[in-house]
């Protein structure tokens, strides 16, 4: 059964670049997506530059860039708050 779910992820990320490809607005769409992903690393990053003197850090992994993603900077003081809430 393993088998079967690994090939229809195989088929459908083909399918997918090939449909990425064959577009035009689709590589700038791919520009602006990495483009975001390394902004709020960056952010992140910075926030934890920042608050290695006040002891606080926010793990830097795919949940919390992607809250930085879909929020931007309210996502980032989320993730402060939360931080300092559950602590």
């Amino acid at each position: 059964m393993h088998f079967v779910w690994l090939g229809l992820l195989i088929v459908s990320s083909l399918l997918l670049i090939i449909t990425l490809v064959r577009r035009k607005g689709s590589w700038q769409w791919l520009g602006y997506a990495m483009l975001h992903i390394v902004v709020a690393a960056f952010l992140l990053y910075f926030v934890n530059l920042v608050g290695t003197q006040y002891d606080f850090r926010i793990p830097l992994n795919i949940p919390t860039v992607a809250t930085t993603i879909i929020l931007g900077a309210p996502g980032i003081l989320m993730l402060i708050g939360l931080k300092i809430v559950l602590l």
